[in-house]
């Protein structure tokens, strides 16, 4: 089946992956990621409550910022089983998920300034700025300070999540299954149901995990135009960066980092009775700009 001319380069990025073929050992292969990841997890938890149980629930909750630094720093566990099955079930290295060399860091640079500065437009042109009196603004040397670590931390979550998704399971399902609309649609299906939070209420819970679907096309269709992990790695890493970093409501969960923090008593939010009212419309026009934006980074 012929691919579209802007998915040329998809050819070279799944490449590596056509050693191994059947369905079989993808199944396998999540699944033991999964499984080990969820162990590694435990393990942490049990080892954080022995040392320090109020540290434990900051690294659980994200309500500090070193709870959540670990918090993101722990899915660096889930980049070491990605490796492990990588290397053990299909005999490469955890770099041939990344696709060619030539052009990832020009790429993601690239991506990350054009979407970091679009977040940056659309804070200072809608008034995002604007703390309002019942807002606390930490000390900027502080935040400043931490901004680098917190960034190291953003980057192994969002890369670790890009090498499974859009790394692991993209290239084998398009080996498998050519057609643009296999690999883009199964890997993040998976991507959105991880989104899925037992906890939350319905409404909302449906709507985070429908946008999560939409961002994993996004992120899956520049990586299939630029061939390499960059741009998709670079979107993530930028739209969690504005997520986690710049506004939270006080002690609220991944609150830890935010440099402006609300009091949610100040704005009351009446509860979500379908889609529309979940702000999810416009949360996809912002993920159009933010992909356009990175369309136009790449060129491809």
């Amino acid at each position: 089946m012929s691919r579209p001319s802007h998915y040329a380069a998809h050819a070279d990025f799944i490449a590596p992956a056509r050693g191994t073929m059947g369905m079989r050992p993808v199944i396998l292969g999540f699944i033991i990621v999964e499984s080990l990841y969820q162990i590694g997890l435990r393990l942490l938890g049990l080892g954080l409550q022995r040392l320090d149980p109020a540290l434990a629930n900051a690294a659980r909750d994200g309500d500090t910022a070193l709870g959540l630094l670990i918090n993101l720093g722990s899915f660096i566990l889930f980049g070491l089983c990605i490796a492990l099955v990588v290397q053990v079930v299909h005999g490469r290295s955890v770099a041939s998920l990344l696709g060619p060399a030539a052009g990832f860091m020009a790429q993601f640079r690239s991506t990350f300034v054009h979407v970091a500065l679009l977040f940056l437009a659309i804070e200072a042109l809608f008034g995002g700025f604007v703390t309002g009196p019942d807002a606390t603004i930490r000390p900027l040397a502080g935040w400043l300070l931490l901004l680098g670590p917190a960034l190291v931390a953003l980057l192994i979550q969002t890369g670790s999540e890009e090498l499974f998704y859009r790394g692991y399971l993209q290239q084998r399902i398009a080996v498998l299954m050519p057609h643009p609309a296999a690999w883009l649609i199964l890997p993040n299906i998976a991507f959105a149901l991880a989104h899925w939070d037992g906890y939350a209420p319905m409404i909302e819970n449906a709507a985070y995990v429908l946008w999560a679907f939409f961002f994993g096309l996004a992120a899956s269709d520049l990586t299939a135009r630029a061939g390499n992990l960059g741009p998709a790695m670079a979107l993530h890493l930028a739209n969690n960066a504005y997520a986690f970093l710049f506004f939270a409501e006080k002690g609220g969960v991944d609150s830890g980092l935010a440099l402006v923090l609300f009091d949610p008593a100040s704005v009351p939010i009446p509860p979500a009775d379908n889609l529309l009212t979940t702000g999810l419309p416009g949360e996809l026009m912002l993920l159009a700009l933010t992909w356009a934006a990175a369309r136009l980074a790449i060129a491809r």
